[in-house]
């Protein structure tokens, strides 16, 4: 008795399974959900609360914050109060529209902030904002 294959019953099957892929990605993507909240960086401040809405973010802005000692400093690195326009300009590539986020402590006079918010305006820079905590009923 003579048994006949057809050609396509012969060939090796050449598709990727997915299935590990998919295991793999889900997997990362739950690590980036947990640790996505840990990643806020920056200086600790402890900000005043506020219930004005949240602006929307379509670019990275950049941070300056005000800690109650009063240094500056712009994203995570300290700059003296004569530098901070031209480290902005630099970090900014002299684009004036970046959005600023101005970050003050709460126990920090509050002339301080807007004498950077002021200075910051007065060289040009349009989109300065104010962070604060969302306020919480008591």
């Amino acid at each position: 008795m003579a048994f006949k294959f057809n050609r396509s019953q012969t060939e090796l099957m050449s598709e990727i399974n997915v299935t590990p892929f998919v295991d793999v990605m889900l997997v990362l993507l739950i690590i980036f959900m947990v640790t996505a909240p840990l990643l806020t960086v920056g200086v600790p401040v402890d900000l005043p609360e506020s219930s004005a809405d949240s602006l929307p973010e379509d670019q990275e802005p950049l941070t300056l914050s005000i800690n109650s000692k009063g240094e500056i400093f712009i994203q995570e690195h300290q700059v003296e109060y004569d530098k901070v326009i031209a480290k902005i300009l630099a970090i900014a590539k002299n684009r004036t529209d970046t959005r600023i986020y101005v970050r003050g402590d709460k126990t920090i006079n509050y002339g301080r902030v807007l004498e950077i918010m002021g200075m910051l305006s007065g060289s040009g820079f349009t989109k300065v904002a104010l962070i604060s905590e969302p306020y919480k009923e008591r």
